[in-house]
């Protein structure tokens, strides 16, 4: 019998909670879904971007990936291996002043992350917009892999997300 892997039982728990958020609940818009399959590494990838209703502004990508490694340690049920997902998050957002902004934005995000992250800014503009200012990618990398035994922590951890979402909105 089939049994699915961890990456395909937190798919579903992150999808669900997701479009609840936005179905049902009414807080957030979502505005793109990938579904991944790389066949050259043979790795898997679900990401997921939203902004809040009615705040554009900012985006929020989940990004949920499982490797080789990961999917194989797990089917094969190799002895040492230690199977589960990476879990990160991108934020877009334009800032004009660099300086003050990317400073807020990473004392906002480590009081709502403590220090369970790795947080990279960077910055791009279209060549003759940059008085427009720049836009932020916020990479925000998690230490630890997940698997099934986090499934109860989906709905904390996007809760989390949505109060990150409002924080940079603020900035």
């Amino acid at each position: 019998m089939y049994d699915p892997t961890h990456f395909e039982n937190l798919k579903v728990a992150f999808e669900n909670r997701i479009y609840d958020l936005d179905n049902i609940d009414g807080l957030i818009t979502i505005v793109n879904r990938a579904d991944l399959t790389d066949y050259a590494v043979l790795s898997r990838e679900l990401s997921m971007k939203f902004t809040l209703t009615g705040q554009p502004d900012v985006t929020a990508e989940v990004v949920l990936a499982a490797s080789l490694e990961d999917l194989a340690g797990e089917i094969l049920e190799i002895p040492d291996a230690t199977p589960g997902c990476s879990i990160g998050l991108r934020f877009y957002k334009r800032v004009h002043d660099i300086t003050v902004q990317c400073g807020q934005i990473r004392e906002a995000l480590y009081a709502v992350w403590e220090n369970d992250i790795e947080l990279t800014q960077t910055l791009s503009f279209e060549y003759g917009e940059e008085a427009s200012g720049y836009l932020n990618c916020i990479e925000v990398k998690f230490k630890t892999k997940i698997s099934e035994d986090n499934m109860k922590e989906v709905v904390p951890f996007l809760d989390h997300v949505l109060k990150s979402l409002e924080l940079l909105n603020d900035i």
